[in-house]
């Protein structure tokens, strides 16, 4: 049974540090979070990885939309994994498909090996494709270190059983985050339906008129409660199973 991870997707050095602050094991960073995420400046890289002592993985997303790229676009993300590599990233989000939607194992691999020695998640573009299992193959195939997925559903919760599904089928082949829309009230439900420990979210909240400083001890707040109730359901898991 692996053990509880809590993975934070952050798009600020702000939110980066309250994660770290309040137990996170590791952040995703990116930027225009609300269009999907994007990949963050160079300057965001920097400020975000210096801040924190726990690794960081980088978003390589060069634009909105498919997930279907040009030679040119291809040479961006390189030029993008170059980047996170001389923050000082621990590691890369990133997915190629096919115009088919299959996954595109060829360009996902070429960029999995330019990307070594940080390790490399395949994210959310797996639940575009049209047959989740074909798709987890091809991603082991690429060589990817995670998988984030919600299970081809819009939000994670719809999609726990899933992602308990695909875990069964990878076999520990490849290590499996559920995430999409998690929110904190879904949380032990996302657990318990998947049957995972690894997690991925955003906890976002409806900013109003907080000020940065709210905004931050309120994240904060919710990633400690995030962990702390992985933590429980793993231990009461541990407990059930002596």
């Amino acid at each position: 049974m692996t053990t509880p991870l809590f993975e934070l997707c952050a798009e600020s050095r702000e939110a980066a540090a309250a994660a770290e602050a309040g137990g996170a094991d590791r952040i995703e960073l990116c930027s225009e979070l609300a269009m999907g995420g994007l990949t963050p400046d160079t300057k965001l890289m920097a400020a975000s990885i210096s801040a924190v002592s726990i690794p960081v993985y980088i978003l390589i997303r060069p634009r909105g939309g498919d997930f279907v790229y040009s030679e040119p676009e291809l040479e961006q993300m390189r030029r993008q994994i170059d980047e996170a590599r001389s923050a000082g990233a621990t590691g890369v989000a990133l997915g190629v498909l096919k115009p088919d939607g299959r996954v595109n194992v060829d360009e996902t691999r070429a960029l999995i090996e330019y990307a070594r020695p940080m390790k490399t998640t395949f994210h959310r573009a797996f639940d575009e494709t049209p047959d989740l299992c074909e798709a987890l193959e091809s991603v082991i195939v690429a060589g990817a270190d995670n998988l984030l997925t919600s299970g081809g559903a819009a939000e994670v919760l719809r999609g726990a059983e899933s992602i308990g599904s695909l875990t069964r089928l990878a076999r520990g082949r490849i290590h499996i985050l559920a995430g999409g829309g998690l929110r904190l009230a879904t949380l032990t439900e996302v657990v318990r339906r998947s049957g995972g420990f690894s997690i991925h979210g955003s906890l976002t909240r409806k900013n109003g008129s907080r000020s940065p400083e709210v905004a931050r001890a309120l994240l904060e707040t919710d990633v400690r409660e995030a962990v702390r109730l992985l933590r429980r359901e793993y231990e009461e898991r541990m407990a059930a199973a002596r």
